[in-house]
């Protein structure tokens, strides 16, 4: 069934997701793009204040590298619990071409507290010449399985609409319950690429019952979010997908995109959601 969701744009308050610092580039890239977990505990505490209901996760280790190591998603949980308010937590399972099935899943399900969401890549994605994320069917089916047994909501990340029948066949198996929440992705490398157009085209096929955010990386970044707000959906904005405030002008925080965002949102006349507020929408 096509998303049927604008008739409500006016009373829909919308999600604001902001993810602080992903698994690719670190400091090099911008040298206010936190890594460590006081670091970047403060920055989402920052987000929170600015309109931030989610924040995505990534761990990085004490020299800044990408890595799954249970303790140290723990240390960022535990940095979070002590100065923030109410975010919603949304640790990643990505990392496919590096690290194991099982170590992707690992810290959505030995983390105390667990997240309340977490992310499910719905098909293969490449990154530079020789790395593919190979997400196959089958895998997705065990993390929807064990995410649903552990009482975390899943996130479905989909690159390009060829991964639509892989969110349908987890639908169909009874693997996530209503509503569904879904992150469609513009700019990635053999993902969507982003268009006005396209961001149309992904949403109207996509499940429902659904709520949807707009992720657009780089340039695209403020373009098709803009537009998602307008179309009724939500949003994921932060440096881990953008770097930069404008061209040429590198971002001073996270916070600062997302009080953005939450400027826009408002000249729009969506209010912006509170974790609570979220949290009743996606049902978690």
């Amino acid at each position: 069934m096509a998303y049927s969701g604008y008739e409500d744009y006016f009373s829909k308050n919308v999600i604001i997701s902001v993810a602080t610092t992903g698994g690719h580039h670190g400091k090099e890239a911008n040298p206010n793009l936190p890594t460590q977990p006081a670091e970047v505990a403060e920055d989402i505490k920052a987000c929170e204040e600015a309109g931030a209901s989610m924040v995505h996760l990534h761990a990085r280790d004490e020299d800044g590298e990408n890595t799954k190591s249970v303790a140290r998603y723990q240390q960022l949980r535990d940095e979070i619990e002590a100065v923030c308010d109410d975010i919603i937590v949304n640790f990643t399972t990505g990392g496919g071409g590096i690290y194991s099935r099982e170590k992707r899943i690992a810290p959505i399900l030995e983390t105390d507290p667990r997240p309340e969401v977490a992310t499910v890549d719905l098909g293969p994605i490449n990154f530079g010449q020789t790395r593919t994320a190979v997400n196959t069917r089958e895998q997705n089916e065990e993390y929807a399985e064990r995410m649903r047994a552990a009482g975390v909501k899943p996130e479905l990340e989909l690159f390009n609409p060829g991964h639509i029948p892989e969110a349908e066949h987890l639908i169909e198996e009874g693997l996530l319950a209503e509503p569904y929440w879904a992150t469609v992705i513009f700019g990635m490398q053999n993902g969507m690429p982003a268009s006005p157009h396209n961001l149309v085209t992904f949403v109207e096929n996509l499940p429902d019952p659904v709520e949807w955010q707009c992720l657009a990386v780089g340039k695209h970044q403020v373009p098709l979010t803009t537009m998602a707000m307008t179309m009724g959906g939500h949003v994921r904005v932060g440096m881990e997908d953008n770097v930069y405030y404008r061209k040429g002008e590198l971002a001073e925080s996270n916070a600062q995109l997302v009080r953005r965002t939450a400027r826009i949102a408002d000249e729009l006349e969506r209010p912006v959601a509170t974790p609570a507020e979220a949290r009743a929408m996606l049902d978690i």
